[in-house]
């Protein structure tokens, strides 16, 4: 029997405009699924008319929503309209929720970091606020040029005693890195809270099993210091365990 192939794993870009319109995603997103997870990354692009979404979910093993400067849209989660959204980007809006939507209903794993883990509360019905944080979830801004320093920001997480983030990283209580500005109000359908922040209870990690596709995305930053941190670690180390799993699977069914 041959050996399984390697697992490919779909990482969603932004737009953003550097002298001209460009896909963006950070190097740090990338290193650790190719390093600890131990996937072919491969990019996919914000732009809903190019992107194939049948092809695509036929193709890859699983996807990653990443974080991203901009907020999911407001009128997504049924607000009246965007214009307390701050900065947008509604194609990625566009092409996360049709994505995560497609894999899931493929039974392949879906996972979120930051804006993500909004991305996946939205697709299940979930609704987002700008108040919750208040500003503790987030020293700073994007526009300053010492990313370290913004990145470096903590506050303490607890964990759901059986959920699956304590048995990943045999902790009930974490640190970790926080740059949010909107965060969860209403949890959607059929999500279970994995963490919540120490201070003010705001949902920093959740979890599902739609259709046998395993979902889990956190509030926080896991990318930025994964080779310092064990839980960092664990995180992307399920994330590669949780596609094999779909590879080993598929060969099976192919016979090979």
């Amino acid at each position: 029997m041959a050996e399984p192939r390697k697992p490919v794993i779909g990482v969603l870009c932004c737009n953003e405009t550097v002298q001209r319109p460009v896909q963006v995603v950070a190097s740090r997103f990338v290193a650790p699924l190719a390093r600890v997870s131990e996937a072919c990354v491969v990019l996919v692009p914000a732009i809903a008319g190019l992107c194939d979404v049948a092809s695509l979910t036929q193709y890859l093993d699983g996807i990653l929503l990443t974080g991203s400067r901009s907020n999911v849209a407001p009128t997504r989660y049924g607000a009246p309209s965007d214009e307390d959204g701050g900065v947008l980007d509604r194609e990625r809006d566009d092409v996360a929720l049709t994505m995560a939507d497609a894999m899931i209903s493929a039974g392949k794993p879906v996972f979120g970091i930051c804006r993500g883990m909004q991305e996946i509360n939205v697709l299940f019905g979930g609704t987002l606020s700008t108040e919750r944080c208040c500003g503790r979830h987030l020293r700073g801004g994007w526009d300053q040029s010492d990313y370290a320093a913004l990145f470096d920001h903590r506050h303490e997480v607890e964990l759901a005693t059986d959920g699956a983030l304590a048995a990943l990283t045999g902790e009930q209580r974490l640190s970790v890195h926080s740059v949010h500005e909107q965060a969860i109000e209403r949890l959607g359908g059929g999500l279970t809270v994995e963490a919540w922040s120490s201070d003010d209870g705001v949902i920093e990690a959740v979890a599902a099993r739609p259709n046998g596709a395993d979902v889990l995305a956190v509030q926080w930053h896991p990318e930025w210091d994964v080779e310092r941190s064990a839980s960092s670690h664990a995180f992307f180390a399920q994330i590669g365990r949780a596609l094999r799993g779909g590879v080993t699977q598929q060969s099976r069914g192919s016979g090979d």
